[in-house]
Order: structure tokens, then C-alpha cells, then sequence
């Protein structure tokens, strides 16, 4: 217990910096959208690691909270360590191919980290053949498999990017997981 309570720690201080960033964000008027990822930009190298953090609006915070809590929660079943690596992985690989690759404008958010979460909870069933891991990517694909619509192109204000490189670093850290590390927990 003392561990799921560790876990949920980070989650909530996770979620506490997109809160606070939101609403300082929102009260100085989009200060902090400097620090955002704008594709191909040098002096925006930093958004790679603060863009997840920073949100347009209050359903947009609001919709990354709810998917982040429900995506980690899944990934709780394995260690804190594995819950940490896998989240700085995605963010950093999602954030070096918007980077290269992204169309040029402003993004922000954790839809990345997200989809990277929501596609590692899918692929690591099928590198780790345990039951825990085929039932979790059999929940997420019955209640959560719409979300591969998400990496289209749609609704140009929607960082598709984001959500298609952040599913795509979510699978490679499955496969990395597995073929280097998978006898560490």
C-alpha cells in the first residue's frame, strides 16, 4: 500500500504542476506559452520537457488530467521506476520528433505523454505476455481504443503530432523495455 501511495504522489504532483501552471498561465495572460514547443525553433528546445506541463485552456488541462490519471493508474502495476523512465522517455522522444517534424505552431499539453502512456499499456501486452499485462491492454483497447483516431490529422488547433509521435514512443519503450531490460523490474 505504501507503494500504490508513492505512485500516486507523483501522479498528484505530476497533476499539481499542470494546475498551477494553468492557472498562472490564465492569469498573466499566456505568460508561460513562451515555454512551449515550437517545432524547428532552437530557443524552444526547452518546451520539449515544459509543453506537457502547459495547457491552452481549461478543457484541454481538464481532458489530460483525466486520461493521465487513468493511463498511469494502469501502469501503477509496475514499478515506480518503470512508471518514471517510461514517462521521461515518451516526453522526450515525443518531444525531439514534434520538434524535427511538427507543423509550425505553438504546442501544448501532455496529450503526448498521453497517447505514450495509452499505447505502452497496449504494446507491453504484447512484448510481456503476462496476464496482468493482456487484461490491462484488453481494458484499454475495449474502453480506449478510439484514441487511434487521435493520431490522424483533424482539427488543426490539435497537436496530432504530439499524439502520434507520443503513441509511437510509447511502443518503442515497450520494445526497448523488453529486448534490453525485461529481466528488471
Amino acid at each position: 500500500m505504501q507503494r500504490l501511495a508513492t505512485k500516486f504522489r507523483w501522479l498528484f504532483l505530476f497533476a499539481g504542476i499542470m494546475v498551477a501552471a494553468y492557472f498562472f498561465n490564465w492569469t498573466f495572460n499566456g505568460a508561460l506559452n513562451q515555454w512551449g514547443l515550437m517545432p524547428r525553433q532552437l530557443d524552444s528546445l526547452t518546451g520539449i520537457y515544459t509543453a506537457p506541463f502547459l495547457h491552452a485552456s481549461l478543457a484541454h488541462l481538464i481532458n489530460n488530467l483525466v486520461g493521465l490519471f487513468i493511463f498511469s493508474s494502469l501502469l501503477f502495476v509496475h514499478s515506480l521506476r518503470h512508471y518514471l523512465w517510461s514517462s521521461f522517455f515518451i516526453i522526450t522522444l515525443t518531444g525531439i520528433l514534434v520538434w524535427c517534424f511538427g507543423r509550425p505552431a505553438l504546442h501544448l499539453g501532455a496529450s503526448g505523454w498521453i497517447f505514450g502512456l495509452w499505447s505502452l499499456s497496449i504494446a507491453t501486452a504484447w512484448f510481456d505476455r503476462r496476464f496482468i499485462n493482456i487484461l490491462i491492454a484488453l481494458v484499454v483497447i475495449f474502453f480506449y481504443g478510439s484514441m487511434l483516431w487521435g493520431v490522424l490529422p483533424g482539427d488543426p488547433a490539435v497537436s496530432f503530432e504530439s499524439h502520434l509521435f507520443g503513441a509511437f514512443s510509447g511502443v518503442v519503450f515497450a520494445f526497448i523495455r523488453h529486448r534490453f531490460f525485461k529481466n528488471r523490474q
